[in-house]
């Protein structure tokens, strides 16, 4: 199977070096060039053509949502310029998630996210499908929830697949429907709350939190808390 080629356009040295390090060590990764601002960033995506560019959006001289933008444009008239965009950052603005999406990213995680969890992202982007970072997912949701009836309005309709639940799992539901603890839980994983948060404001352990969110991961047949909180909204199940 063929590694994944990416590119890393990040400013700060220390960190391009720890990230280029951690994820060389991957199996499946192999990291093919790297920029410190955004100029260099973008003739680096032209000429080394990655399958992934991870772009910092901090970038000292044009941003990366510009970055972005900019080789999204140029891509129109290239066939062979590709590769997929996961924007790395610190922020965590409404502005700025809409704004990465907005310009053509195609998916966003904090740079706070752990090394599995980055690597992950990369392979499901390489693969096509968006990554969200949980923490930002509710911005997502408040998009998905002001959509028109055509879905027109979220400007980033044409970046994120949202599924209802199959007719397996509605079945299943309702064969064997959430608890209405469950459903409590649903709500505040809906509205961004991390398992820290729900715990706190249920008056219940982190850890009782984390096997009801298991539970209804399975219930709801979602690989993870943001893909659970979009069927939530799209079925009915939270309004």
């Amino acid at each position: 199977m063929d590694k994944i080629r990416i590119i890393v356009i990040e400013d700060h040295e220390l960190t391009r070096i720890g990230l280029i390090g951690a994820l060389q060590r991957r199996d499946g990764i192999q990291v093919v060039g790297e920029a410190s601002n955004g100029t260099q960033g973008l003739r680096l995506l032209e000429s080394v053509k990655p399958d992934v560019a991870l772009v910092d959006i901090g970038l000292p001289d044009i941003d990366g949502i510009e970055l972005v933008r900019r080789f999204r444009a140029s891509a129109m008239n290239d066939e062979t310029a590709s590769a997929k965009i996961l924007m790395l950052t610190m922020h965590r603005s409404q502005d700025s998630v809409l704004a990465a999406f907005a310009a053509g990213a195609d998916s966003y995680c904090m740079k706070d996210v752990s090394v599995d969890k980055l690597a992950d992202a990369i392979r499901f982007t390489q693969e096509g499908n968006p990554w969200i970072d949980p923490s930002i997912a509710n911005i997502v949701l408040q998009q998905v929830r002001q959509s028109t009836p055509n879905g027109e309005a979220a400007l980033i309709s044409k970046q994120i697949s949202i599924n209802a639940v199959d007719a397996d799992y509605q079945k299943l539901l309702t064969d064997d429907p959430l608890t209405e603890r469950e459903l409590e839980i649903l709500d505040l994983i809906v509205g961004g709350c991390s398992n820290a948060d729900i715990a706190g404001k249920l008056y219940i352990t982190v850890g009782t939190v984390k096997t009801h969110v298991r539970n209804i991961l399975n219930k709801l047949g979602a690989d993870d808390r943001t893909q659970a909180a979009v069927r939530a909204l799209r079925s009915g199940l939270i309004h």
